[in-house]
């Protein structure tokens, strides 16, 4: 494609896309560099894919794929990673292991969810000619084909496209490098003298950071209380939680404090603001090359005031903070605008050098580049900035937060900005040859009406993921300086001020995921990552996915090698991320599943279909053992069979014991997995050679599912102990028996062991075999029909219950097409148990459409 210029004509065309961001034409325009990237909806979407695409037809299309079944762990410390900041990024090394074995060159690889757009750096990178990527390629990489793979990333957050494209646009370095000269030079040349000190000799040095401190009041006798001199022990470093007033010698805490407050005129909004007072209490300077430091003396106050007083003549943000709960955390200290997060030092720098960059002359993506100088410095240099003395951490930001702490570090601008010029120098010499394969576009996943159906070969996306991370907000410092900011109605997200909870967030996501949908080739794949400790977000994810129309083959582990802070400080924080791999069922199985609808064939045309896309052979440890697949196991294919049918409106034909007979009858069996006939020779070849992975997982026991999976571990012939004694089971089952919530009825052992186990005439229990245990099921779930009764016939709110007994109900419920009354009992249920739980999810969720 040819460079063009934005219009406003080309914007027109686009306005009424969902997600349009909110700000100017002219500043939309200013920030893009079409047609590769718009800070909008990208108008030229459409003839991006009719050059770069090959259009599906079923009948000559011979793509066939397994998902990639292999735990990744990549780490993040790479210059081309981090050159600059954001919220969340997936390590582009990791995404090129996927998009190596998903594609080919040439491909379409889309990313609805780009973030910092590293799903097309890794896309790109397959064909780059640098080959100092130390890239570790086991030997299943080295029959792939290396190439280029065209993309199209879009995000709802114009930070992220903008971000996006600094990551994947390469620039004249050479041109680059004279711009960044010539702008650091202006910002030396009006503030250096800002950030200068002078020693006790009298001798000027040049000011590497400052420290401020926020002022208390004491509650006993009301006289001020610099935190930096009553709670910080200069010796160690170390935070006192109480400490003694100077004045009064009282005992005292943060908590039993005011802050001081600072009244002034802002000039910029025309208010008097009142905020927390911050004084200067540390000056680090250089000397040399040795770090000096002093306390600030007289003639460093005064430059502090004569730069207080002194009015920017350049334009700096003003917006007020967006409404949210992390937005608008520093209202009550007075930071209620994007400019009050800087102080007027460095405010004033960072205007010199953006007025600099608005009025080069310099082409598109060479000022693209020199912005993300600034924005890469923003945080670094705001008030975001803690300090801790001794710590050794010259970045000190609470990722994924706006927190402002007692002490900052004021960060000399003019510093910063070398360094930073030095990480995008990097970047950009590391993607030099990138051929612009890219094209990024500003819009709301739930709206790509740019691209066709059936057009994309590959999707990789890392969602947001319930509350986990504000975007929009934590993107508002960015986003005020590019003045394009997110227009959040379409945002996925879990957040009460913008009235979004789970059931909104779901939705969302279901949107976004049939757009996936629609725009993915039949047979192809899409890779999700997934990180969440919550359950409910995973079952609405797995919910929202089923409803747009992919099945679930494989679920992994990414990990990312460093951890962010609330993965750090939270001991329920997930420490890997998941990995969902998922497909989209071909054109002519989705024809024959609907002319067979709620008949025995379509479950078994539907078994088919899913074992042909799963993977026969996988060792993941590369220990030569052959993992056990959870996906090819008779509990999982039940589960995916019957959701697939509930998604669709569909009767499920067969109840658990005539599938799992039929499973048997239809399909070849080895270590409990089942296979295709053109599947099995591959599994038993390697079977001759390989030993079967057989991990006995810790399984703790905290509800009836539980208990039941638990026993399946330690009566299994294999894994297990084998037949038990009830005598040889109970000891064991207290010890995993953990606290059981109290909404769960939770059954005696003896009486779980009688409905779902076999006993034999020496009194131990054991697995039933599948194919001969239709009457035990029927007999198990006769009795949990019959407690399913009871909850029909009470009234009020079910507090204590079975939750196997809910299963099996809302089962016949569906069956019957009895809608209202899965609706009714799941109303009378906690709202917990119902978001918590994937298939009473189902159940309630469908049958709501339809009441």
């Amino acid at each position: 494609m040819e460079r063009r210029i934005l219009t406003k004509a080309d914007i027109d065309k686009v306005r009424g896309t969902e997600g349009f961001p909110q700000g100017s034409d002219e500043d939309i325009i200013e920030l893009s560099n079409a047609p590769y990237y718009t800070a909008c909806p990208n108008p030229f979407i459409g003839e991006f894919v009719k050059e770069n695409g090959v259009p599906y037809d079923e009948t000559s299309d011979s793509y066939r794929c397994e998902p990639f079944a292999a735990d990744v762990s990549e780490g993040k410390k790479d210059p081309v990673y981090n050159a600059h900041s954001y919220h969340t990024k997936v390590p582009y090394k990791a995404i090129m292991r996927y998009i190596l074995h998903y594609t080919k060159p040439g491909d379409v690889v889309f990313d609805g969810f780009c973030g910092t757009g590293m799903t097309a750096v890794a896309a790109q990178m397959c064909g780059s000619s640098d080959h100092s990527l130390e890239f570790e390629m086991t030997g299943e990489f080295e029959s792939k084909q290396w190439g280029t793979r065209k993309s199209i990333i879009s995000d709802l957050s114009p930070a992220a496209t903008y971000i996006s494209a600094v990551y994947n646009q390469p620039v004249d370095v050479q041109i680059f490098e004279r711009a960044f000269l010539k702008m650091s030079a202006r910002a030396d040349k009006e503030c250096a003298w800002m950030y200068m000190t002078k020693d006790e000799t009298g001798a000027e040095h040049h000011v590497n950071y400052t420290v401020w401190s926020d002022v208390f009041i004491c509650p006993h006798c009301g006289k001020e209380v610099v935190f930096w001199d009553a709670a910080v022990d200069k010796e160690t470093g170390s935070v006192k939680d109480k400490f003694l007033c100077p004045s009064c010698n009282a005992e005292i805490t943060k908590k039993s404090c005011e802050r001081a407050v600072k009244s002034f005129l802002d000039d910029y909004i025309g208010e008097i603001v009142n905020t927390t007072k911050q004084v200067p209490v540390l000056i680090a300077y250089q000397n040399g090359r040795q770090e000096c430091y002093k306390s600030p003396d007289k003639t460093d106050l005064e430059l502090i005031d004569k730069i207080e007083a002194l009015k920017i003549p350049y334009w700096v943000p003003t917006d007020r903070m967006p409404v949210g709960g992390e937005s608008r955390r520093n209202d009550k200290y007075g930071i209620t605008h994007a400019h009050h997060f800087f102080t007027k030092r460095n405010l004033y720098c960072l205007a010199v050098l953006w007025d600099e960059i608005t009025n080069s002359e310099e082409s598109d993506n060479v000022k693209i580049a020199l912005k993300s100088i600034v924005t890469g410095v923003m945080q670094g240099v705001s008030k975001l900035q803690r300090f801790r003395l001794n710590s050794g951490f010259p970045n000190m930001i609470l990722s994924g937060t706006l927190y402002v702490g007692s002490m900052i570090r004021e960060w000399n601008v003019l510093d910063w900005i070398q360094g930073k010029y030095k990480s995008i120098r990097k970047l950009k010499d590391k993607i030099y040859d990138f051929d612009m394969s890219t094209l990024i576009s500003t819009n709301s996943l739930t709206s790509m009406s740019g691209l066709d159906d059936n057009t994309v070969d590959y999707i990789f996306t890392d969602p947001p993921f319930g509350g986990n991370l504000n975007y929009s907000e934590l993107s508002f410092m960015w986003e005020s300086w590019l003045r394009v900011v997110t227009n959040n109605e379409e945002e996925a997200i879990v957040n009460p001020e913008q009235n979004k909870y789970l059931p909104e967030y779901q939705q969302l996501m279901t949107s976004c995921f049939s757009e996936y949908y629609r725009v993915l080739k039949p047979n192809h794949w899409m890779t999700v990552e997934f990180h969440n400790s919550k359950n409910a977000v995973w079952n609405a994810i797995q919910e929202a996915l089923a409803r747009a129309g992919f099945i679930i083959a494989d679920v992994r582990t990414l990990d990312k090698k460093q951890s962010s802070f609330k993965q750090i400080t939270s001991g329920a924080a997930v420490k890997q991320d998941l990995v969902i791999s998922a497909y989209k069922p071909t054109s002519s199985f989705l024809k024959n599943f609907t002319v067979k609808a709620g008949t025995d064939e379509a479950a078994w045309e539907f078994v088919r279909q899913h074992l042909s896309n799963l993977p026969v052979v996988v060792d993941s440890d590369n220990d030569g053992k052959i993992d056990i697949l959870a996906e090819r196991q008779a509990f999982l294919l039940f589960d995916r069979m019957v959701s697939y049918h509930i998604m669709r409106g569909y009767a499920v034909p067969l109840d658990s014991a005539e599938f799992y007979k039929g499973l048997d009858e239809r399909f070849l069996k080895r270590d409990g997995m089942y296979f295709l006939p053109d599947q099995v020779n591959e599994y038993d070849m390697a079977r001759s050679t390989m030993e079967v992975e057989n991990i006995q997982f810790s399984l703790f026991v905290s509800d009836e599912k539980s208990a039941i999976g638990w026993l399946y571990q330690q009566l299994d012939e294999n894994s297990g102990n084998g037949r038990m004694t009830y005598a040889e089971l109970q000891p064991k089952f207290m010890k995993e028996l953990q606290a059981v919530d109290k909404r769960e009825k939770m059954p005696e052992l003896l009486e779980i062991l009688e409905e779902n186990f076999l006993k034999d005439d020496d009194g131990k229990w054991y697995i039933p075999d599948l194919t001969k245990s239709g009457d035990l099921a029927k007999l198990r779930e006769k009795n949990l029909l019959k407690e399913f009764q009871t909850y029909l016939e009470s009234k009020g709110k079910l507090k204590v219950f079975r939750s196997e007994a809910i299963r099996a109900g809302f089962s016949k419920l569906w069956k019957d097409k009895d809608y209202a009354a899965i609706v009714a009992v799941a109303e009378r249920l906690p709202e917990q148990t119902i978001q918590e739980d994937p298939n009473l999810l189902m159940y309630y969720d469908i049958s709501l459409s339809r009441v």
